[in-house]
């Protein structure tokens, strides 16, 4: 969402500050582009944990020729390309080969969320065979696996701390925000938490955690299934999780992650390996879900990065993807891991952003040919614009039924569901891949009589998707900062006091939903059931309902 997010109020004190490290030149040249697959000879079919050890499988077509008639497996790091880490394995060459080495899980040289290549020697020197690839069953060493917490697809990203109306409203789930920079460090009251990952010291700020403990520990007790978004602010301590090209003076709120140098990179994994310890199970409670940054195709707003490149932009963010779903699979089996989108489909209204169509094209061509895992999707299907109340009948230019609409928002949905029932974007068992809408919201500004209806469309529209597993309100209160730019998505005006829209979505997917999908469909003019059942779309050609 374009409005600045904020933490609940009161919960987070912990200072950012913004500092400039370098001021760096817009990369817009191709630095970040890979290989294509079809250009290596050999390719590694599978790279799995087999007890204390890794397996990595490969075939060949055609051999390639040597020195020595042997395969080399390198493990790179994440920011390391070609011939430069260290050869874990080595093994005879052919049209099927099997390297076998260990995974020196939580000990120095660990190779867990490490990239593999094979090379040959060929002239005296290394030349790389195949593709990278990672391992993608880490769940098979996880000893901290949870029972999820699956009860309902209905949830608020909350503005305050009030369970009461979060039950009585009916919700199941909670989304959240945790920034990187505040929890890294010395904690200023002298409760700094030790941990050693990997063979190397990390400091964590107790004092910060504080505040996501309770609210871990708070979600527990009042049986909320809880999703957690990784933001990577800048602050002194956390200093080296901020990307080199994200260090000069622009100011966000969610900076790419530093998968580029071994400091950062290092800490990046000790933060996520920590995080899944912490929040699986025990005396703090559980994070079933973890959202890897936030609409990470809104470049300069969420996950900035000092490059339009999109080869660089999407390679870097895979990067930090991989190391948190490994790091977070191998303690949590049953965790899910999330990518982030906004809704500008195929549209950008700031050009200095990219389509989230073509940046989930090509994260997902970098799974797939790096190791498909089980990554889940969550999305932001705001109308077109923001504060358009009309959830049923969006405006022409901005939504339509074909692949190149501008916009996905929930009158269009199905577009971005069916496209993920391709089969290149199937989970590895063959599933359609878990989609949360783990933010979305209708304005009062224009009626509450229309942010009822639209909500009640909104949600019978998930609820009736199969692959849709939660619908995320945001939020439960208004903003006054927001209403200023006519954005009222609360269920409460500021004083309280509920609004129309705070019944019909207390008994959306209940036995009492009747009389209210009855009034949201009076107030429509069509039929709420019908209209989704049968994906009938209207729309109009202006501002006005019925332009």
């Amino acid at each position: 969402m374009r409005v600045v997010k904020k933490l609940l109020a009161g919960v987070m004190v912990v200072a950012t500050v913004a500092f400039s490290s370098k001021v760096t030149g817009l990369v817009t040249d191709n630095r970040g582009a890979v290989a294509e697959a079809a250009g290596r000879v050999v390719s590694i079919d599978s790279c799995v944990i087999s007890g204390t050890d890794v397996v990595v499988n490969v075939s060949a077509k055609n051999v390639p020729s040597s020195d020595d008639g042997k395969y080399y497996l390198y493990a790179d790091e994440v920011y390391q390309d070609g011939c430069v880490g260290t050869i874990v394995a080595t093994t005879e060459k052919g049209a099927r080969a099997t390297f076998t080495f260990p995974l020196n899980h939580y000990q120095e040289g660990s190779n867990l969320s490490k990239k593999f290549l094979v090379a040959v020697k060929s002239g005296g020197s290394m030349q790389q065979v195949s593709d990278e690839h990672y391992i993608t069953n880490p769940e098979a060493i996880a000893k901290k696996t949870v029972a999820r917490n699956d009860h309902g697809m209905k949830g608020i990203l909350p503005g305050s701390v009030d369970p009461e109306t979060f039950k009585d409203l009916g919700v199941a789930q909670i989304v959240y925000n945790l920034y990187m920079g505040d929890i890294v460090g010395p904690s200023p009251d002298g409760r700094t938490i030790d941990f050693t990952y990997n063979g190397i010291p990390y400091q964590f700020n107790g004092a910060a955690l504080d505040q996501y403990d309770g609210f871990v520990r708070w979600c527990a007790i009042n049986n909320f299934q809880l999703t957690m978004t990784i933001l990577n602010n800048k602050t002194e301590a956390g200093a080296d999780l901020i990307h080199p090209l994200s260090r000069d003076d622009h100011v966000c709120p969610g900076y790419a992650m530093n998968t580029d140098e071994d400091e950062g990179t290092q800490h990046l994994k000790a933060i996520a390996a920590f995080l899944a310890q912490r929040y699986s199970g025990g005396a703090y409670g559980t994070i079933d879900n973890w959202v890897i940054g936030n609409e990470v195709n809104a470049r300069t707003e969420w996950y900035y990065l000092n490059s339009t490149n999109i080869e660089l932009n999407v390679s870097e963010y895979v990067k930090a993807f991989r190391i948190f779903y490994n790091e977070i699979k191998s303690v949590n089996a049953n965790a899910r891991i999330y990518t982030s989108f906004d809704q500008e489909w195929n549209r950008k209204s700031n050009p200095g952003c990219f389509l989230s169509k073509e940046y989930l094209d090509r994260f997902n061509y970098y799974i797939n040919r790096e190791g498909n895992v089980d990554w889940c999707l969550s999305v932001h299907p705001y109308n077109a614009p923001l504060f358009d109340p009309y959830a049923w009948k969006q405006q022409s230019q901005y939504v339509n039924t074909s692949l190149t609409t501008p916009y996905i928002t929930m009158e269009n949905i199905y577009i971005l569901t069916d496209y993920m029932c391709q089969p290149s974007f199937l989970a590895p068992s063959g599933a359609v891949r878990d989609i949360s809408l783990s933010e979305i919201g209708y304005t009062s500004s224009f009626g509450e009589d229309a942010q009822a209806a639209s909500i009640t469309y909104a949600y019978t529209m998930a609820e009736n998707n199969p692959y849709i597993s939660s619908f995320i309100l945001f939020r439960e209160i208004d903003d006054a900062h927001e209403m200023e730019s006519h954005i009222a998505q609360g269920l409460k005006n500021l004083d309280g006091s509920n609004k129309m829209a705070y019944d019909f979505y207390k008994n959306l997917g209940t036995a009492g939903a009747a009389p209210y999908k009855a009034k949201a469909s009076e107030i429509i003019g069509e039929n709420v059931d019908a209209l989704v059942l049968n994906r009938t779309f209207m729309s109009r050609s202006g501002w006005f309902l019925n332009d």
